[in-house]
């Protein structure tokens, strides 16, 4: 019975600062915190971290600041240690966002939070301003079912970042340089989201990534289609031959040496769902077998990025003497990334038609990511989880990457590292008209209040 009164009392402190958070969200999704310049002005990425700095202060964590991280951002790093012998728990967010992209796209002002069918309207509402204010309810609504002026029950660090979605990493630099300030047993990194609203979930795998850049080369210049055509090498057409062997007769991606037939243990992916979230046309069948989850989450994925060679307008009646493209290959768990690029690079290379001269470019590789499931954290959340939703936690994947991960789990490998948020699928993040279920910002709230508590005792 004294769990069951927390979690009502938990619950009636975050619906109580329902309305203070959508305020807040208003102010954040107010700044067009762009972490790029050529867009928007680096001063409002700078008034968003000072936002987000005095508005942890004000939540009750009494040592915040914000450090210059190599890229030029500002990273807002704080921390309020706990009880004696309690543990510490970091929670990650990050305050820059997406560009809004053609705003003619946009039903109302990307960057003005509107309601709208009881969902809340901006950019960076869920991702991952929407984060933030979950992240503020919980420490107040954690504070005030405690006795007043009692510290938390665990130790909180805070790490706001304010260059995520550019990618230029600086708060891995800062993490490697400075592991001291994320030292934690547990990090949640809130960046991701429910597999539907309603629907508790953590994700606990990343696919890592293999990049590579191919050239074909097979003549010294462009010649007359005309009057060579037919025998004359066409280097465009042995890339695209080339290309061709890298999905079988089912749509499956095949790289000679690479395990590609992995299944996901966790919950499902609908097939519906995919379809909708991914947006395919009516009539266009998805690609490669089994599961929509073993696909997205446990095998490797081949993708063609892009394409050097003529545009259709404009194009002339040659023979191309040469002609490149850049390959994503995303790789699961348990694939080591340097060798599936090596092994892309030998498949590549040993399917070159006519004696093509190949010349193989690899990118930087980024390594999966693994979480632990197994540890008194994660065991903890799953019961705040299930709390607050009412259901138990289930757990999917990732098809991208968050390189932060591995750099966390390196770093400070002591630590019990999930990802989890308010980014459910229906939010279109990075996407025109992107918005966030304020029912995702409550529960969610809860249950890290819930979390903390539980964890600390």
């Amino acid at each position: 019975m004294a769990d069951e009164m927390t979690a009502r009392e938990v619950r009636s402190a975050v619906q109580a600062l329902m309305p203070t958070a959508k305020e807040e969200l208003a102010t954040l999704v107010g700044f067009r915190s762009v972490a790029d310049p050529r867009q928007f002005p680096p001063e409002e990425c700078l008034a968003a971290a000072n936002w987000v700095k005095d508005a942890f202060v004000a939540a009750g964590v009494g040592s915040v600041d914000l450090i210059e991280t190599s890229d030029g951002s500002a990273a807002v790093v704080g921390h309020q240690p706990g009880p004696p012998g309690a543990p510490t728990v970091l929670l990650y967010c990050h305050y820059d966002v997406q560009p809004p992209g053609d705003e003619s796209k946009w039903t109302t002002e990307p960057f003005e939070l509107t309601e709208r069918d009881g969902r809340w309207y901006g950019r960076g509402a869920a991702d991952c301003k929407g984060n933030i204010v979950m992240h503020l309810l919980a420490l107040r609504a954690l504070r005030s079912s405690e006795t007043s002026g009692s510290p938390f029950p665990v130790g909180i660090r805070i790490v706001a970042e304010g260059s995520e979605e550019m990618g230029t990493g600086g708060l891995e630099a800062l993490v490697a340089e400075r592991p001291e300030l994320f030292s934690a047993d547990m990090i949640l990194v809130v960046d991701t989201g429910n597999a539907a609203v309603g629907e508790p979930t953590a994700t606990i795998t990343l696919r890592g990534i293999a990049n590579v850049v191919v050239h074909v080369e097979t003549l010294a210049g462009e010649v007359h289609s005309g009057m060579f055509g037919g025998p004359a090498p066409d280097a465009l057409a042995a890339l695209v031959q080339m290309l061709s062997t890298l999905r079988d007769e089912n749509g499956d991606t095949v790289v000679d040496g690479l395990d590609t037939g992995q299944t996901w243990g966790g919950a499902g992916y609908p097939e519906d769902q995919f379809r909708t979230d991914a947006g395919v046309l009516d009539g266009v069948d998805l690609v490669g077998t089994g599961s929509v989850a073993d696909r997205v989450w446990a095998r490797p994925a081949l993708t063609i990025l892009g394409i050097d060679c003529p545009p259709v307008v404009g194009s002339a009646a040659a023979v191309q003497p040469r002609a490149s493209a850049r390959l994503n290959l995303r790789v699961p768990p348990g694939t080591d990334p340097a060798v599936a690029q090596a092994a892309l690079t030998a498949h590549l290379t040993s399917r070159a038609p006519w004696g093509a001269r190949v010349t193989v470019e690899p990118e930087p590789v980024g390594a999966p990511f693994l979480a632990r499931t197994d540890g008194p954290g994660f065991a903890a959340l799953g019961v705040a989880m299930k709390d607050a939703f009412g259901k138990p936690l289930g757990t999917v994947g990732q098809g991208g990457s968050i390189p932060l991960c591995n750099v966390l789990a390196d770093k400070v490998p002591g630590a019990e590292i999930v990802m989890l948020g308010v980014e459910e699928p229906r939010c279109l993040i990075h996407a025109p008209n992107e918005s966030v279920d304020p029912s995702e910002i409550e529960n969610l709230a809860v249950a890290e209040a819930l979390f903390l508590r539980r964890f600390g005792s």
